[in-house]
């Protein structure tokens, strides 16, 4: 894919910080940033993390170059010094994440960052922003495919996302989530996914009448034959007309795969079964009936419900905006700084009257714990980057706002994962991103390991992220250290 420079996608705040770091000679103290978020979009019961291979071309193009620097020099807000001190600007830091496609919770870091505080700060804004929408999509995507309970999903979206990128970055993401193709073509060249589609009511329109316009679209693509059936009359017109074009094709001796109808306005639950039961009668029992129409999960399940025969759906606006949920609230907190004499990081929490807003501090890491006999994920497990689990020994959970609540997990019962994983050393990338489709079987791997009661669409089982005890124990020494009572 083609680079960008996206250095000044950034909100002010981060240059106007960057350049007092500068005045107070801090440019070199290294901190700790955690991006997380605090509660799962849709009230689903889990997330979908998505947007590393963005992040991870974002920072190695991380640079200022001289038209940046003179339209910053513009501004007047900004020092020749500091100004300066950007030309040779480059990332030198460390970076940790959880790879795309996982399955994540709320509060648990997404991403990890140690670097100095200025290149730390600076790429907070882009961070949330590749990261925030594309997790987003993502989670709607695996929602809805879900509800399609194994018929495929494809992603169109793209004339009604808010923008190109959003349209191409959304329809990458809808893909990782499990769709199982797009109509955005430009997505499809760039990340080498499938694209799909049929044709549009103008095409029908163009034509003297709908049997000529049928005819014609399977003599070009007879091999991919959808026909979209609800231009004038479905089951008058429609649905009998592309019947006659697919007994003609059989007649000529015309392989009949990949073909079927597409419905696309009116009761789509009577209209695929009548349209159903004419295909079977006409001896086109295989043929696919595809949906579109301003669907969702909810719509989907629905017709579930009430025994629609359709097998393929078309998903749009709903999908490509997350509609009922159109953002993600990541968020990037600072979690500790450098004693520049020691090398040791000096644990930091934010406070808040809201308890939710209230930060995990200090150098973490996190462990996913599995049920060893059903690979299910039983909890996360947060803890400081120099403790280690062992599933040689009992272990015990205790949710962290209502610690009375616990539960023992005892030897050699769980198995456990790190999440968190190198990105950048030193400035460098040392991770190889996978292939969307690629990042898509895992994902479908990761909510295999989910129970069922954790995927329902509505009223899920939460999943829990506990902590352990150290980094309890340290969260509330800087409670009592600032004289905060957490009701």
């Amino acid at each position: 894919m083609d680079k960008r420079n996206l250095t000044l996608l950034t909100d002010l705040y981060e240059l106007t910080m960057m350049q007092g770091y500068h005045l107070e000679n801090s440019v070199n103290e290294t901190v700790i940033f955690d991006m997380f978020y605090r509660s799962n979009p849709n009230k689903n019961g889990y997330a979908i993390c998505a947007g590393l291979d963005q992040v991870i071309d974002y920072i190695k193009n991380l640079h200022f170059d001289n038209d940046d620097i003179e339209y910053l020099r513009k501004t007047k807000l900004f020092r020749d010094d500091f100004l300066e001190y950007l030309r040779d600007f480059k990332f030198t830091g460390d970076i940790y994440a959880i790879p795309e496609g996982s399955v994540i919770f709320p509060r648990e870091p997404l991403v990890k960052v140690i670097a100095p505080i200025m290149q730390a700060q600076l790429i907070e804004t882009a961070l949330l922003n590749i990261i925030n929408h594309q997790s987003l999509i993502a989670t709607k995507a695996a929602r809805v495919v879900l509800a399609a309970d194994g018929d495929g999903v494809m992603e169109f979206g793209l004339r009604r996302a808010q923008g190109p990128d959003a349209g191409i970055y959304g329809a990458r993401a809808a893909v990782i989530g499990g769709c199982v193709g797009t109509s955005n073509v430009l997505c499809g060249r760039m990340f080498d996914v499938p694209i799909l589609g049929t044709h549009a009511h103008s095409w029908i329109m163009s034509f003297p009448d709908e049997l000529s316009a049928f005819r014609t679209y399977a003599k070009t693509f007879p091999t991919a034959c959808t026909l979209l059936v609800d231009t004038y009359d479905t089951l008058k017109s429609g649905v009998p007309n592309a019947i006659t074009v697919f007994k003609e094709m059989r007649a000529a001796g015309i392989p009949l795969k990949n073909y079927g109808i597409r419905l696309d306005s009116g009761d789509l639950a009577y209209l695929s079964k009548r349209a159903k039961e004419m295909l079977d009668e006409a001896g086109f029992e295989d043929a696919i009936i595809s949906a579109s129409n301003d669907l969702d999960e909810n719509i989907i399940s629905s017709l579930k419900l009430q025994g629609a025969t359709i097998n393929r759906w078309g998903v749009g606006t709903n999908l490509i905006t997350s509609k009922d949920c159109p953002a993600f609230g990541g968020v990037y907190k600072l979690a500790a700084v450098m004693n520049e004499e020691t090398g040791e990081f000096i644990p930091k929490i934010k406070l808040s009257e809201n308890a939710e807003k209230i930060t995990n501090p200090g150098n973490k890491k996190i462990y996913r714990i599995y049920n060893k006999k059903t690979g299910k994920i039983i909890a996360d497990y947060i803890c400081l980057e120099e403790e280690n689990l062992s599933t040689d020994e009992s272990l015990m959970l205790f949710d962290p706002v209502e610690t009375w609540k616990r539960t023992k997990l005892n030897a050699g019962s769980f198995e456990t994962k790190e999440l968190l994983v190198p990105i950048f050393k030193n400035g460098e990338c040392v991770y190889k991103s996978p292939s969307v489709m690629e990042i898509r079987e895992f994902c479908k791997k990761e909510l295999d390991t989910l129970w069922d009661e954790s995927k329902r669409l509505a009223y899920p089982h939460e999943t829990y992220v506990d902590l352990s005890q150290k980094l309890w124990d340290m969260r509330y020494e800087l409670l009592q250290k600032y004289n905060y009572q957490e009701l």
